[in-house]
């Protein structure tokens, strides 16, 4: 299927998209496209699932099969979808509210099955389709319609849940940076298993600014840390910066000072099966530490759906009962006879097959 040459405008649909001007889904809905388009799949072979909200109108705007559901439930939905289908190429597009809310549930289980589809999670710490109230991803304090005096919770970390759940792939990228989100859509696209990759996104209307700390030209090179499986975990506008291993801690450590040298900066390592490290880089956060980017977990592991349909055809190779009519006339059966009379007056006699 290599030499299948689609380009971004064969995932582009006919419907207008009716975002507000500025919000970051334009970006992200790019690199899903232009990921599509390079994947060398049959076009009818992908199937866009999303749940409820901005980023959920997903669907509409993309030429693939869709299926705009309900709230929170688009990974029961998708998880039902890829195990009745296997060769499609399932994506699920949720935002920080309907996965991390509602959909809480929802979301564990399918890492927790390592169901073979992309899930892609929207999180601008706010709900905007319904004007602005807070998420399960606010940070605390923040006020907001339904927090007018602050909130008074601690936010989900969507990396931690993925960890906890045994998730077998993360990644973090943000809808400013093209080229690292489209890197990796790619790696997600080609995991085995569940892929959870979380993109920092900017509501212009409700939650305008929320990510600018990151984002910030001025200092974004000092507050992003893009990993890369196998290469030192160096940042800053000089990449002198990186981070060291101390008293079982991550520690920041300039390149050069106090006997620091290239040597003692850490490796990333995707492929290892410890969460420990992976566990330390989604917890990362300003200012103590950059926030990290690109693929943080990649492992491998049993995949259900595959897992399934293995099952399925050893139970087949190996079954007694072939058809309906021989599963409903085995074992002991009875055979209604009528006497002839009116009324209750049937009876039941005991055949044995």
């Amino acid at each position: 299927m290599a030499d299948l040459q689609y380009t971004i405008k064969d995932f582009k649909s006919e419907n207008e998209v009716r975002w507000c001007p500025g919000c970051g889904d334009y970006a992200i809905m790019n690199a899903v496209q232009r990921t599509m388009a390079e994947m060398g799949i049959p076009h009818e072979k992908f199937a866009v699932i999303s749940g409820i909200g901005c980023s959920s109108r997903f669907p509409y705007y993309m030429s693939t099969y869709g299926f705009h559901t309900i709230h929170g439930r688009a990974a029961a939905v998708a998880s039902g979808v890829k195990c009745a289908n296997p060769e499609l190429s399932v994506w699920v597009v949720t935002g920080d509210g309907d996965a991390m809310a509602i959909g809480g549930n929802h979301f564990i289980h399918l890492i927790r099955r390592n169901i073979d589809l992309n899930l892609i999670l929207f999180n601008n710490r706010i709900y905007g389709l319904t004007k602005g109230q807070y998420s399960p991803t606010s940070a605390r304090g923040v006020k907001t319609k339904t927090s007018p005096f602050g909130t008074i919770e601690d936010p989900f970390v969507p990396g931690q849940l993925v960890i906890g759940a045994k998730g077998t792939f993360f990644a973090r990228g943000i809808d400013g940076n093209l080229k690292l989100t489209q890197d990796i859509l790619n790696a997600g696209a080609n995991h085995k298993g569940t892929s959870v990759i979380e993109i920092l996104q900017n509501c212009v209307i409700y939650n305008n600014g929320i990510h600018s700390e990151i984002t910030d030209p001025n200092f974004r090179t000092e507050r992003q840390l893009i990993l890369e499986h196998g290469k030192p975990m160096i940042f800053g506008e000089n990449n002198d910066k990186g981070l060291i291993m101390e008293k079982g801690k991550l520690k920041v450590a300039k390149i050069g000072e106090n006997g620091i040298t290239m040597d003692d900066i850490l490796v990333h390592d995707a492929y290892e099966e410890d969460p420990f490290l992976h566990m330390a880089l989604i917890n990362m956060q300003l200012p103590d530490f950059p926030v990290a980017f690109g693929v943080i977990r990649s492992v491998t592991a049993p995949v259900y759906d595959i897992e399934m349909e293995a099952q399925i055809n050893a139970v087949q190779q190996n079954r007694k009962v072939t058809c309906m009519d021989e599963l409903l006339n085995s074992g002991n059966t009875w055979v209604v006879e009528d006497n002839g009379y009116e009324g209750n007056s049937s009876k039941c006699k005991q055949k044995e097959i």
